[in-house]
């Protein structure tokens, strides 16, 4: 037991007894008079520091414990043995333990949510005082909001934005930090010449199929059907493998069905020798967690398996955000921006692939194929986004309701600094 018991015939030699053993820092948790003597219930202090906090601790040391003969050392009469005596001072000790670490962990909790309103309270003032200085940035702030761009990304851009007579110019200043900090491949060369294998993963309904086949189109263009293979993994979907099978008879190329790593492993070692290969993966949801067992399977086939991640435009920049940290695995080749022609915004999108600095590959914007894929064209995506901005009156931000938006998203601040670099 950790709890140790010393008898002397005087407090002073007691604690002697005490210090000796224990040391210095010692915690006296109880004394007594038994039949004349003094007896202490004692605690090394670091034992007691690997059962409890170092705030909770009882400060009853040694070096504080001041010991009156008559006040602390009074008689004690009890029936119970004094194991049963000592059990009871321990379970008191335990108990004093748990009451502390309760009362910290509310404590701690108080601190946090009022620093948290401090913290939101002084950003919406400060944001006041910018708005009042230069009423310009929130007009840009607005156009920026409006456009999809996260309020974190926002606020750091109107932040760093330079000083300028004007809105126009402080636009044109936003746009061209965004497209330096947006990466894209500068032509298919990166693929098509390139060669190797493909893997298009993400969602269900996110268009992955039909993007295989745009891509596999322009691969056997390229260089013919014999460079080509595709294969796919989706052995769940009702006629997933026909629709590949389909586009594959079309243009020529053999499609191959694999379940599992292991099948995957023996396919790409037979197309060893196409030029490109292709694999459309099954898509399910960001929080199912076959993702995970996706990525093992393309990680573990053996073969540098390129990921290309589809994401929907048309959806909310937190969706994007959640998706890619489900799919990001040990790292993604590239993205590439599917159903550009059905978003009323495509703010979220590249807010996200500028966030997490994605490399954009391509940008599907219909069903056509091969027609409806395009080389992602930087200072056209930037364009586009602030000319689909929304114009909806509900989705619109008045100037009062600038600054608490902007004290809420001051938390994710830190995150947009360390993911935003400006030029």
């Amino acid at each position: 037991m950790n709890v140790k018991k010393f008898i002397a015939p005087t407090s002073r030699e007691a604690l002697r007894k005490v210090r000796n053993e224990l040391g210095d820092d010692a915690v006296i948790l109880s004394n007594r008079n038994v039949d004349g003597q003094v007896e202490i219930l004692a605690i090394s202090d670091r034992m007691l520091g690997s059962i409890m906090p170092e705030q909770a601790k009882p400060q009853a040391t040694i070096g504080a414990a001041q010991f009156n003969s008559k006040a602390h050392l009074a008689d004690t009469k009890s029936n119970s043995t004094e194991s049963t005596w000592e059990e009871n001072q321990v379970v008191q000790a335990a108990q004093l333990v748990r009451d502390s670490q309760t009362e910290m962990a509310m404590m701690m909790n108080e601190i946090r949510s009022m620093r948290g309103a401090l913290e939101n309270k002084m950003s919406e003032i400060s944001w006041m005082g910018m708005q009042q200085k230069a009423p310009h940035k929130a007009d840009i702030l607005r156009e920026l909001l409006a456009t999809g761009f996260s309020a974190s990304l926002a606020r750091h851009l109107v932040e760093r934005m330079p000083e300028s007579e004007s809105a126009v110019a402080g636009l044109e200043w936003i746009k061209s930090v965004l497209v330096k900090n947006m990466s894209a491949i500068n032509n298919e060369n990166e693929i098509l010449e390139r060669g190797g294998v493909y893997a298009l993963v993400g969602p269900t309904g996110v268009g992955k199929t039909t993007t295989t086949a745009k891509l596999a189109a322009r691969c056997v263009m390229r260089h013919g059907p014999s460079k080509l293979a595709l294969i796919t993994t989706d052995a769940y979907r009702i006629g997933a493998y026909e629709q590949l099978r389909i586009y594959g008879k079309i243009l020529g190329v053999m499609v191959h069905s694999v379940k599992d790593e292991a099948d995957l492993k023996i396919a790409l070692r037979e197309l060893k020798d196409k030029h490109t290969v292709l694999i459309d993966t099954v898509g399910v949801s960001q929080r199912d967690k076959m993702v995970t067992e996706q990525v093992a399977m393309l990680s573990g086939s053996g073969v540098d398996v390129k990921r290309l991640l589809c994401l929907n435009a048309t959806s909310t920049g937190e969706t994007l955000s959640e998706v890619v940290r489900a799919y990001k695995g040990n790292g993604l080749s590239g993205c590439i921006l599917t159903k550009l022609d059905e978003a009323a915004t495509i703010g979220g999108a590249l807010d996200i692939a500028i966030r997490q600095k994605l490399n954009i590959y391509y940008v599907a914007s219909g069903q056509r194929v091969p027609e409806d894929l395009h080389v992602a064209n930087k200072q056209y995506l930037i364009d586009r986004a602030f000319k689909l901005k929304r114009e909806t009156s509900a989705y619109k931000f008045e100037n009062e309701e600038l600054p608490l938006l902007m004290s809420t998203g001051s938390g994710f601040n830190t995150s947009a600094k360390a993911e935003a670099h400006l030029g």
